[in-house]
């Protein structure tokens, strides 16, 4: 048994579990912080057998995979524009870890 920690975007989290939930797997939603873009993270816990690892990690991947966004970055006083800078973001950071024990109550 594996415990898979899936920590993603709060705009990808939906897309992911309802992905996850429609191959039948179970799925915890715990809200987090962090990131570079100070921006709200959720934080997915998945317990599922190891040879299924890897499917969920492929859903994990095509859901919220990389990709590019513009952030306005306030530059100097009001008086001058802002500049805006691309950004990657996306993507998924993922643990995965041995389960010793494991009831469902």
């Amino acid at each position: 048994m594996k415990l898979i920690y899936v920590i993603v975007r709060n705009i990808d989290s939906g897309y992911v579990t309802e992905a996850l939930n429609k191959k039948g797997f179970y799925v915890t939603k715990l809200a987090s912080t962090g990131g570079f873009l100070r921006e709200g993270n959720t934080t997915l816990m998945i317990g599922t057998d190891e040879p299924k690892v890897d499917e969920v990690i492929d859903i994990v991947k095509e859901k919220c995979g990389p990709r590019q966004q513009i952030f306005t970055n306030p530059v100097g006083n009001i008086e001058y524009a802002s500049m805006n800078t691309v950004v990657h973001v996306g993507g998924a950071t993922i643990f995965v870890m041995d389960v010793d024990r494991f009831e469902k109550i």
